[in-house]
């Protein structure tokens, strides 16, 4: 496993490290013990940073990391996300006395006495300009309640607004070969103030694993199927906001990137880690055969400029006309 260090924060994190969005049941059904494994799986592997939400599950990837990492508080790094339990546009879902509730019911099922990335989840920009929030979170810094914070964003015009505030740490974006404005735009100035970047939806939500037949189909639990367009939160965090017909058929034009490289899946996160911008990048899993094929993309060749510059024209000339949702 290598380390990246998460922007200013003083953390130094594994370059691969997981969401627990899907053991949180959002991505279909799951089954705990599965779930477990595979976090033990991952640690065991040096993974030492989970991303989870105070929603994946109601609280439940909360409560399967605290039992997974018990005993281990001071060397697996959690960060988690608050807001989207109540309304994102109301202000007062962000007042000190609602966001202290979150944060202190986080702590009790990870059971921790410190969060160590607090993240606002998603809010809206309207939020996040009022500013009062970063208030709050300064305060819980101080208290020791949260080592550091930072902001899940959904369009590269919010990370860089929030990248102005001076105590945020770390942004969640996402970036994949299917959305690289980001890495024009964001990921130069997230350098140069060391604000640490968490890719997020790195494999457009399995259409880059190159896994998907013609007839698939989803779950009715599952975010793939109920919010393919939108209908339940931003289009952009479902198959990367792209129509999955059309994914699908992107998807099959990128079979190359495998050659050498394994699968699909290694191939793509293998492109996110060439950014040096990215302190880690935390694709889904359900069980430890999922971790394992992910971590592989550490040991895959980096790709050539040639190759890099062909991604870029395919982007621009293919993908980025199609893209939805907030970007």
């Amino acid at each position: 496993m290598k380390y990246r260090a998460l922007g200013k924060t003083g953390l130094n994190i594994s370059e691969i490290s997981f969401g627990t969005w899907g053991i949180g049941g959002d991505w279909g059904k799951t089954d705990d013990a599965t779930s477990l494994k595979a976090l033990h799986t991952a640690m065991e592997q040096g993974v030492n940073f989970f991303d989870t939400a105070d929603v994946y599950g109601g609280g439940r990837s909360e409560e399967l990391l605290a039992e997974a990492t018990k005993g281990k508080e001071d060397e697996i790094y959690i960060a988690t996300k608050f807001c989207r339990q109540g309304d994102i546009h109301d202000p007062n879902n962000y007042s000190e006395a609602t966001v202290r509730a979150y944060c202190e019911a986080s702590l009790k099922r990870l059971k921790r006495e410190r969060i160590d990335l607090y993240q606002i989840h998603c809010p809206a920009f309207d939020i996040l300009k009022q500013g009062e929030v970063f208030q709050v979170l300064d305060k819980l810094q101080a208290e020791g309640k949260i080592r550091s914070y930072g902001v899940s964003v959904e369009s590269v015009e919010e990370g860089l607004f929030c990248m102005e505030q001076p105590n945020v740490a770390a942004l969640q974006v996402i970036f994949n070969i299917f959305r690289q404005k980001v890495a024009r735009e964001l990921l130069p100035v997230a350098l140069e103030k060391q604000v640490g970047i968490l890719a997020r939806v790195p494999l457009a939500s399995g259409l880059l694993t190159g896994k998907f037949n013609q007839g698939a189909s989803f779950d009715s639990s599952d975010h793939r199927n109920y919010n393919r367009n939108g209908d339940a939160f931003n289009v952009g965090e479902t198959f990367a906001g792209l129509p999955f017909e059309k994914g699908q058929e992107l998807s099959r034009e990128l079979g190359w990137i495998a050659d050498g490289k394994g699968n699909m899946t290694r191939a793509a996160l293998r492109w996110i880690l060439e950014h040096e911008a990215v302190s880690t990048v935390i694709p889904g899993f359900k069980n430890s055969e999922q971790v394992l094929d992910n971590l592989g993309a550490l040991n895959v060749p980096s790709f050539t400029e040639e190759e890099l510059k062909k991604l870029e024209s395919f982007y621009d000339q293919e993908v980025h006309e199609h893209i939805r949702g907030s970007y």
